[in-house]
């Protein structure tokens, strides 16, 4: 396993991450337990979680997987989304995040989080009262490094902003959605991260397990990720996902890969990504997820994966600025 620097903070972090999303659900503990060593004998550092993972059982498991290694391993979790009926236990204002972080690390059983994601953009929170709070939570040492997950390129260099104004700590990850078929990233987000030295984490590799090989035109699992879970299912709906996963998955046959390792190795390699979130509900699952780092992903192969899927369009919209027809090539001439 390598090992690469985490933005600019000096930690460095294995070039696969593990999400815990299926533990305490789809994962029992000790499916979980199982998953966990795999993950840290292959050299995983870095393992993921939220608080509303199966309402809060993935951080109590995996609070009693790191106890017996927590200083060699990078923890992370995340606030926002509803943890209670209360109709404060949710959002990312001060009064609903010191409690959510002081839950965590109750389950977590740790005395501090390593990094600690705001889950989505609060509309209705102010972003400074947000940002202070987090900071003090950092000052506190419950919190480490602050990091944003779900934001778009613009709110996350609002929160950037007003960190700097304000003298916070700022952010240094973000954990956007990216996958070959969801390739929005590509526009703002991932260059963003690149010229403000932020890691990311990309989830949904996989999207939804779209990529595995298990799905296509006229291919559907009796069970799975996107016919069980209706979030999914619209998520990934568009019938040209399925076009794009029958000719991913023949182009991986005929380059002798894994189509799991081969989408995970896809994302891997933009120079954008620090390293890709794996999910497994088994090991039967995980194991060729941990085979995308043996994957030689060469610009060629990189470029015939990406020409599969339509490439999002560049974020001013001008698509002829990738070729020798924008504006600055004809004036040049």
């Amino acid at each position: 396993m390598d090992y690469v620097w985490m933005g600019r903070t000096g930690v460095r972090v294995s070039r696969l991450a593990f999400g815990t999303m299926s533990f305490g659900g789809e994962a029992d503990e000790a499916t979980a337990g199982a998953l966990f060593a795999r993950c840290r004998d292959a050299g995983i550092n870095h393992f993921d979680c939220a608080d509303v993972y199966n309402a809060g059982r993935a951080e109590e498991i995996l609070g009693r997987l790191v106890a017996g290694c927590r200083d060699e391993v990078v923890l992370t979790s995340k606030g926002y989304f509803p943890t209670g009926g209360d109709p404060n236990a949710r959002g990312s204002s001060r009064y609903h995040l010191v409690r959510a972080v002081e839950a965590s690390l109750r389950r977590l059983g740790t005395d501090r989080i390593d990094v600690y994601y705001l889950h989505r953009f609060d509309d209705n929170a102010a972003l400074d009262e947000t940002l202070r709070a987090v900071d003090d939570l950092v000052a506190q040492g419950k919190i480490l490094y602050p990091a944003a997950s779900n934001f778009s390129a613009w709110e996350t260099m609002k929160a950037l902003g007003v960190q700097e104004r304000r003298g916070f700590g700022e952010l240094v990850a973000i954990q956007p959605m990216y996958n070959l078929v969801k390739r929005q990233a590509e526009s703002e987000l991932l260059p963003m991260a690149q010229a403000e030295g932020l890691a990311v984490f990309p989830y949904g590799p996989l999207g939804g397990g779209l990529l595995s090989g298990r799905y296509g035109v006229g291919r559907r699992p009796e069970q799975g990720r996107l016919v069980d879970n209706a979030m999914y299912g619209t998520r990934y709906g568009d019938a040209v996902n399925y076009e794009v996963a029958d000719r991913f998955v023949a182009l991986a046959a005929e380059v002798g890969v894994h189509p799991v390792s081969l989408a995970i190795a896809w994302v891997m390699s933009h120079p954008g990504v620090t390293a890709p979130l794996l999910g497994a509900r088994s090991l039967a699952q995980l194991e060729p997820a941990l085979a995308a780092v043996d994957v030689p992903m060469t610009a060629e192969l990189r470029a015939r994966i990406s020409a599969l899927s339509p490439a999002p369009a560049p974020a001013t919209d001008r698509n002829e600025e990738a070729t020798g027809d924008n504006y600055a090539a004809r004036l040049a001439k």
